[in-house]
């Protein structure tokens, strides 16, 4: 269950430097932020961070963006870079809906969405981050040839992630429903904390790669 409120939270994200709290003024010019030409990676609901962060400090040659909506789970992150600040990371507090409106035609190279809230209820679907209707969110901002990748333990959630691209106009690349025992796609895997946590329980891991 993800931390919603810890004490003073919303107001240190705020007052964070590396919080951009109005990301649509920046929407086409994120490599601007950088101060650089690297390609531009999004992370949609980072949780605490691991996974991004750990991506940031393997691949200097990448700029990444953190998206979270919850001040209390995006502070743990901010955390991290307190420790060990990485030049190539940046975040922003925000629900994923209006994700459109921040980054602009082509400006994407690559999506990451991990471990996303299933949203179970039937009449939620909408809400689901690897729905069709993201998925076309997703094509507005995301390159032409880029791919979204997408790891979950939640077997309902990926089946209906899979039904859901040939409506979409997407397809699949590469799927797995054990990542941890695929030897090709768990090649380089970096792990996130729900990762951890699930895996090692036994449960099975579930990724794809999709591009249009």
């Amino acid at each position: 269950m993800r931390l919603k409120n810890i004490k003073g939270a919303r107001e240190a994200v705020e007052h964070n430097p590396l919080v951009i709290l109005e990301p649509e003024g920046l929407k086409g010019r994120w490599r601007e932020s950088f101060g650089n030409n690297h390609p531009l990676y999004v992370e949609i609901g980072m949780g605490k961070g691991k996974f991004l962060y750990e991506m940031a400090g393997i691949n200097p040659g990448i700029n990444y963006i953190g998206i979270e909506k919850y001040s209390s789970v995006l502070l743990r992150a901010l955390q991290r870079m307190d420790e060990k600040p990485l030049s190539n990371l940046l975040f922003i507090r925000m629900d994923a809906e209006n994700v459109e409106k921040v980054f602009g035609e082509g400006e994407v190279d690559g999506i990451y969405l991990n471990f996303s809230d299933p949203w179970p209820k039937e009449r939620h679907a909408k809400r689901r981050l690897p729905s069709r209707e993201f998925l076309k969110r997703y094509d507005k901002f995301l390159k032409k040839e880029g791919v979204l990748e997408f790891k979950t333990d939640n077997k309902g959630l990926f089946d209906f992630a899979l039904e859901e691209l040939s409506p979409a106009g997407w397809e699949a690349v590469k799927v797995t429903f054990d990542l941890h025992n695929d030897k090709e796609m768990a090649e380089g895997n970096i792990m996130t904390e729900y990762e951890e946590k699930f895996s090692s329980k036994g449960n099975p891991i579930y990724k794809y790669i999709i591009r249009r």
